[in-house]
């Protein structure tokens, strides 16, 4: 959701002119800002946003591969007990 805001800002901050008057939300103040300092700004915001969602989705994907396994190790030592008839 805030990578896709930052996306937007970013956009609509091409489409200003260079001289266009900027500001910039700090707390629940707006400060007049420079645009290049502020496109600078939200590209790395984005760029760490990106990372933070690459990392994410590695360790979702590291988790559901050691739920597997889990899930498949379980079945495999239930198995022998299900197989025996009760007494």
């Amino acid at each position: 959701m805030e990578k896709t805001e930052v996306e937007q800002t970013i956009a609509e901050l091409a489409k200003t002119a260079d001289t266009a008057v900027i500001y910039k939300a700090v707390g629940s103040l707006l400060v007049k800002a420079e645009k290049a300092k502020v496109s600078e700004e939200l590209a790395e915001r984005k760029s760490l946003l990106d990372t933070r969602s690459t990392v994410m989705a590695r360790q979702e994907e590291r988790i559901r591969s050691q739920v597997k396994e889990a899930q498949t190790k379980l079945q495999e030592d239930l198995n022998p007990v299900a197989g025996q008839p009760s007494s």
